[in-house]
């Protein structure tokens, strides 16, 4: 099932489609939308797996990268659920 995530790149808002079969995360869908090639960057993640312990430095690491590419405010899109029709 695919979803929607939604994200500011170079003061533009945008929106794509996103599934897990596709992509491991968002960051990387949205990288390719845009046509950014991640494989030194995906390299560099892993060797900064390896020698950290946390999972906070690799996620920060990501984080201040991608706003560094241009990247803004990517998250998933909320889905609405409809309201129930009161009885």
């Amino acid at each position: 099932m695919s979803r929607q995530v939604t994200y500011i790149f170079k003061k533009e808002r945008k929106t794509i489609l996103f599934t897990y079969a596709v992509y491991h995360d968002i960051y990387e869908a949205v990288a390719d939308a845009e046509g950014i090639d991640l494989t030194a960057f995906l390299a560099q993640e892993k060797q900064l797996e390896m020698s950290c312990r946390g999972q906070g430095i690799v996620k920060n690491h990501r984080q201040t990268e991608f706003l560094r590419m241009g990247f803004k405010d990517i998250k998933f899109v909320r889905e609405e659920k409809p309201e129930k029709p009161e009885k």
